[in-house]
């Protein structure tokens, strides 16, 4: 196993986690600036406030986009098992 293929996978692998988190990252900095909007002009300082809302959008994202994740897991997984004997020798 050369040192090419050890950068490379390890590059796929980032790449698969960018993509995969991507979505949801770019969901809660929506909601998380739509809310330091809204409490900078409605002069409402409270910290808990944007939690809730950033906790809800996660989590509808991740029903939106859970089975799209998935599908981009598992055909990672299942490239990295099915390129298993250049991984050993």
């Amino acid at each position: 196993m050369s040192t090419e293929f050890v950068l490379s996978l390890a590059e796929k692998g980032i790449f698969t986690i960018i993509i995969i988190t991507g979505p949801l990252l770019i969901l809660a900095l929506a909601v998380g600036l739509l809310v330091s909007i809204l409490q900078a002009t409605t002069q409402i300082q409270e910290q808990t406030l944007a939690f809730i809302p950033k906790i809800v959008a996660v989590l509808v994202g991740l029903v939106f986009f859970g089975p799209w994740m998935l599908t981009k897991m598992v055909e990672f997984t299942i490239n990295i098992y099915s390129n298993l004997n250049q991984f050993v020798g």
